[in-house]
């Protein structure tokens, strides 16, 4: 784990770097992208569940963020402010699709990981649970899908995630909390200990 040392060498790293991309510098344009294009992918891919959209979701997002680097506030992390942007550019083309749906909740993971969850990993059986989970993921409705990929997959904070959504950190944790009941009902054939060791998995 990263000491709180690091991460502040890394902020202010990062802060410079966009910095040099304000002024024009193509090098740090080039740098961010290569920082960030892995993790905005993997949550956008999720969000929209379509490899090509998701390509141009991110480009669009990158876009917006580079035209607009002067309104960048640099209190928070760059990566959160992308993916404010690539959050909104996601439910434009999901209401474009039609693919909006209802508020439904989803659920609270823990994370533990260790040798025991590796080993599961290469199981038929906790591949098929991981299959199950996400397509329970899928099931969400985007604010929902979103608090659920930034929190466990993408190790934000409520804090982080409620600037990305633009809620109150209320709701944030609300739909964490209320996401633990809608997680057991999705999954009605899957044992607490199955659950248990997909939550090995997802780190």
């Amino acid at each position: 784990m990263r000491d709180s040392d690091q991460i502040s060498r890394e902020r202010a790293e990062e802060q410079r770097v966009v910095q040099r991309a304000r002024a024009g510098d193509r090098g740090a344009l080039r740098q961010l992208v290569e920082a960030h294009k892995d993790r905005l992918y993997s949550f956008v891919r999720r969000m929209v569940r379509n490899h090509h959209d998701a390509e141009e979701i991110c480009q669009e997002a990158f876009l917006k963020a580079f035209g607009a680097l002067d309104a960048y506030c640099s209190a928070y992390r760059f990566s959160t402010w992308l993916f404010t942007i690539a959050y909104r550019v996601c439910l434009n083309s999901l209401r474009r699709r039609r693919a909006y749906t209802g508020e439904v909740e989803f659920a609270t993971l823990s994370l533990p990981g260790g040798e025991a969850g590796a080993a599961a990993a290469e199981s038929e059986e906790a591949a098929r649970l991981r299959e199950m989970v996400w397509e329970a993921v899928d099931r969400l409705s985007p604010p929902q899908r979103a608090t659920v990929l930034l929190f466990y997959r993408h190790d934000q904070s409520c804090h982080e995630i409620a600037r990305v959504l633009q809620v109150p950190v209320a709701t944030v944790k609300s739909h964490l909390h209320r996401a633990r009941a809608r997680l057991r009902q999705l999954l009605v054939p899957v044992t607490e200990g199955q659950v248990r060791a997909f939550c090995n998995l997802t780190g």
